[in-house]
């Protein structure tokens, strides 16, 4: 059995407990974890923690019920720190407690998604004064930091003192250090071939850049007209809609070349109207194609979409077909989308476009960031 640090819970020889200051702040810091990151052998929110006599450390996902986080919510002077806040205020509000989520980017969004109370608190963000430091993790965006710089990057800028919180990342840099060190002695084939054969290992490629993958839904029109040929396609895209990571979105209502069916804007969600006045096939696709840039990949619920774009003359970009990826990880079939993101837990989507086609990459974008997420932890080292 090792030999554990109790205060870090560290192994002793890595303990870091040496390299921690002991910093009073006018600001209360409270950190909730996921219950994951407990886990994860780079515990940062605890080494924040440790050096902040101001601080506390809640373990969990749902606190809706909890007194003392519906204390903090209803308090004016509280903020919570999240990707994408406003910067802090110089003559705004005070803030004299910070709640800091602790847990990856699907994480937190889902916890914020499950605590109404905790959601309507006033956000901040801190623009980092040089990239994170986390580099035995891929982070999905630029202001996505470690919990611990996270934290010393926000107190820096409430309290006016970047460089005295700059203390807090000793600890941080060590841990970092020690795990590459011990990366790079580490022969490990046993757990190289474990990774090869993780049923995400195709997302892999995207953890750094998941904005190059461009989700995509397409509705179709159905059944050709009597007489038409046996070789000819029976169904034709009329609505397209897609978005990215970055936000960025496209959406196309197309012309049907032949006539439409009585059914097919009720069953797409569209106005009839829309398709009818929309624009041509090969107009769209021109536009889409841009779109998708160099490089970019389709990401998918199933192929039908990717079939559809390549008989209206596409062709076939790489493709993720997301609902093959969450059969693996759940080693069942998912069902709908709906169901299939419920069940991996990735939270509730917005629509990215209109009718049916809309909703759907929007359960895409969520989708695709829950199994990064989990293709990012299975591609962990183990501490």
């Amino acid at each position: 059995m090792r030999d554990v640090c109790w205060r870090c819970r560290r192994p002793r020889p890595v303990c870091y407990c040496s390299l921690l200051p002991s910093l009073p702040t006018r600001t209360r810091v409270v950190l909730l974890q996921h219950p994951r990151e407990r886990k994860v052998g780079i515990g940062t929110a605890r080494m924040a923690h440790l050096a902040l006599p101001n601080s506390e450390l809640h373990e969990g996902v749902v606190f809706e019920d909890d007194a003392r986080i519906a204390a903090l919510a209803s308090d004016p002077t509280t903020a919570v720190l999240f990707p994408g806040g406003d910067a802090p205020a110089a003559g705004g509000a005070p803030v004299r407690s910070l709640i800091v989520v602790d847990g990856t980017w699907s994480q937190a969004r889902k916890m914020l998604a499950l605590n109404p109370r905790l959601a309507s608190v006033r956000r901040i963000g801190v623009t980092p004064r040089a990239p994170g430091n986390y580099r035995i993790r891929k982070e999905p965006r630029p202001e996505c930091l470690a919990t611990v710089e996270a934290v010393a990057s926000a107190l820096g800028a409430l309290e006016g003192e970047p460089a005295r919180f700059d203390e807090m990342l000793r600890a941080f840099t060590f841990m970092v250090d020690r795990q590459i060190e011990h990366q790079a002695r580490s022969k490990a084939p046993r757990r190289r071939r474990a990774q090869a054969a993780s049923p995400l290992a195709p997302l892999r490629p995207h953890l750094a850049e998941p904005g190059r993958v461009v989700l995509v839904d397409g509705g179709a029109s159905s059944g050709g007209p009597a007489g038409a040929g046996a070789g000819e396609p029976t169904s034709e895209l009329v609505h397209l809609v897609a978005c990215r990571a970055s936000g960025e979105r496209f959406e196309a209502f197309l012309r049907p070349r032949r006539p439409l069916g009585p059914s097919v804007a009720h069953q797409l969600e569209v106005p009839e109207r829309r398709l009818l006045d929309g624009e041509d096939v090969s107009t769209a696709l021109i536009r889409f194609r841009a779109f998708v840039g160099p490089g970019g990949v389709l990401g998918a619920w199933g192929t039908f979409t990717v079939d559809l774009l390549a008989q209206e003359g596409l062709g076939r970009p790489p493709s993720l077909d997301l609902r093959d990826l969450c059969a693996r990880h759940l080693r069942r079939r998912p069902g709908g989308i709906a169901n299939g993101a419920r069940a991996l837990l990735a939270g509730e989507p917005a629509a990215r476009g209109g009718g049916r086609a809309g909703r759907t990459v929007g359960w895409l974008e969520v989708v695709l960031a829950r199994l990064l997420d989990l293709a990012g932890e299975d591609s962990a080292p183990d501490s």
